[in-house]
């Protein structure tokens, strides 16, 4: 049985880079080859302590899941980023 694109609720992992992200909305889009037309990621979904923000071009580890609807017009949500050091 085929799966239809977006229907994985199953989170799967993968090394993405944020391609926006706005601190004053707390939220943004990551990319990675795993999820085409980009990830939603939301502060609240970043690992860590204190102010939680991410900047351009930045890569994470990216844990995400396709819900089976348009999260902010994106088919993936982010369920854990962890910020990647250099």
């Amino acid at each position: 049985m085929r799966r239809r694109r977006g229907t994985r609720k199953v989170p799967a992992t993968a090394i993405a880079t944020v391609r926006e992200w706005s601190d004053e909305e707390g939220w943004g889009v990551l990319d990675s080859t795993e999820t085409p037309g980009g990830c939603f990621g939301h502060y609240s979904d970043i690992q860590g302590s204190g102010f939680r923000t991410l900047s351009p071009g930045q890569e994470v580890d990216l844990v995400w899941e396709a819900p089976g609807f348009k999260q902010d017009g994106y088919d993936y949500r982010a369920v854990s980023i962890v910020p990647r050091t250099a």
